[in-house]
C-alpha cells in the first residue's frame, strides 16, 4: 500500500477555493443586485438622475 499524500493534479480532485475568490464573488454579487435593484426603483445613478425635467 501506498501511504503517501495524493497530489490533487493527479487525482482528479480540485483543490478548494480560495477565500479571496468567495469574498470576491459575493461583494460582485452584492454590487450587481444593489445596482438592478435601483435601477428598477427608479433612485438609481445614471445620466438621467442629473437632469432639471
Amino acid at each position: 500500500m501506498n501511504d503517501s499524500p495524493t497530489d490533487p493534479a493527479t487525482s482528479g480532485a480540485t483543490p478548494p477555493t480560495p477565500r479571496w475568490v468567495k469574498v470576491s464573488g459575493a461583494v460582485a454579487l452584492a454590487v450587481m443586485v444593489l445596482f438592478v435593484v435601483l435601477h428598477f426603483t427608479g433612485s438609481g445613478m445614471g445620466p438621467g438622475m442629473h437632469g432639471g425635467h
